[in-house]
C-alpha cells in the first residue's frame, strides 16, 4: 500500500515553516530529513520518502526563510543556532519519541549540531554528504577545483582573481564543476533543479554560504564542529560519494570523530547519492536504522548513573 503524503505550515518559533509528511500504514518512528545548502527548499530531499517501505514516517519541511516557509525581516535568523532550535520545534510537533535524522549537505552540518544539543531527541543520525568543519571542507574543494581540467579550471582562476564572480563564462565553469562534484545525473532530476531555483530566489544561501558551493564567504565560514564530534553518543552512519564535493576526506573526518561511527561510500556517486543510486541509498539507511531500532529494543535500559542511550 502506498504511503499516504499531506502537507501544510506550521508555527514554530513564531514563523510559518512548510512540511511535507509521507506517512505508511502503522508508522513505526519518524524519519526528519534536514536540507542542505544553506537556503535550499526540501524539494530534491523527496527520496527519502522512499523509507516509508520500511514503515517509517518521513517528515520534511523547509528551513526558515527557505521554499515556502516564511522569509522573516530579521536575517539575523539565519544561524546555525536558529536552525538547531528550529529542527527540535519541529520535532517536538510531531509528539513524543525519538526520530531518525538524516542531514544533506549543510544539513549534515545541522545534524551534527542538533545531536550536540539535544541528543535525547534523536534514535539515529545519518550524514550525506555532510561536513563538520566549515574550513576543512572549503579547502576540500579547493583541491577539487584545482583538479578540474582545462579550461575550467583557468577561468575560475581568472575570474576569482577579478571578482566577476557573475559573469558567464565563470558560471559555466562553476556548472562544470557541479556536473563533476554535486550531481552526476543528466539531467538533473526536477526536484534537485527547483531546490536550486529556490536558492537563487531567497537570501539565506548568499548570506550564510556565499556566491557558490566552494566559495563559502557567508556566516558559516568559520564553524567547525570537529572538536566536540566525541560527544555525540548517537547511532551515527557517515555516507557519501568518492566524487562528491564534501570529500572523503571530510566523511572520514565525522566518521574518525564520533565513537562508534559507520561509514558507506556510494561508489558512483557524488554529492546526492539518495538520487544516483536511490535503491542502493534506501536499503542502505533503512537497513542502518532497523538495526539500530533492533539493538535498542534488545538492550536492558541504562541506568541514570550511565547516562542517556
Amino acid at each position: 500500500m502506498r504511503a499516504a503524503e499531506s502537507e501544510g505550515f506550521a508555527r514554530v518559533l513564531g514563523f510559518r515553516r512548510y512540511y511535507r509528511l509521507f506517512d505508511p500504514p502503522s508508522p513505526r518512528r519518524v524519519v526528519l530529513g534536514l536540507r542542505g545548502g544553506p537556503g535550499a527548499g526540501h524539494d530534491d530531499l523527496l527520496p527519502l520518502a522512499d523509507l516509508t517501505q520500511w514503515g517509517y514516517r518521513v517528515v520534511l519541511f523547509d528551513q526558515l526563510g527557505c521554499g515556502r516557509s516564511e522569509l522573516p525581516s530579521d536575517h539575523g535568523l539565519f544561524t546555525l543556532a536558529q536552525h538547531v532550535k528550529e529542527t527540535e520545534g519541529i520535532r517536538q510537533g510531531l509528539g513524543p519519541g525519538r526520530v531518525h535524522v538524516i542531514g544533506s549537505s549543510y544539513g549534515g552540518l545541522l545534524t551534527l549540531a542538533y545531536a550536540l544539543q539535544y541528543p535525547d531527541s534523536l534514535a539515529s543520525l545519518v550524514t550525506v554528504g555532510g561536513l563538520a568543519s566549515v574550513p576543512f571542507a572549503a579547502r576540500e574543494m579547493a583541491r577539487l577545483k584545482d583538479e578540474l581540467p582545462e579550461p575550467e579550471r583557468g577561468i575560475l582562476k581568472r575570474f576569482e582573481a577579478r571578482g566577476e564572480l557573475a559573469a558567464p563564462d565563470y558560471l559555466g565553469a562553476v556548472e562544470a564543476f557541479y556536473r563533476r562534484h554535486l550531481g552526476r545525473l543528466d539531467p538533473w532530476p526536477r526536484e534537485v533543479r527547483r531546490s536550486f531555483e529556490r536558492i537563487a530566489q531567497q537570501p539565506v544561501y548568499a548570506e550564510m554560504n556565499g556566491p557558490n558551493e566552494f566559495t563559502i564567504t557567508g556566516t558559516i565560514r568559520d564553524i567547525d564542529l570537529t572538536p566536540q564530534l566525541s560527544a555525540i553518543r548517537v547511532p551515527t552512519l557517515v555516507t557519501g560519494g568518492p566524487y562528491d564535493e564534501v570529500t572523503p576526506n571530510v566523511a572520514e573526518q565525522i566518521r574518525a570523530g564520533i565513537p562508534g561511527a559507520r561509514r558507506v561510500v556510494f561508489e558512483r556517486s557524488s554529492h546526492l547519492p539518495f538520487w544516483e543510486g536511490r535503491a542502493l541509498f534506501r536499503e542502505t539507511v533503512g537497513a542502518f536504522q532497523r538495526d539500530v531500532e533492533g539493538r535498542a529494543s534488545s538492550s536492558p535500559p541504562r541506568s541514570a548513573s550511565t547516562g542517556s542511550s
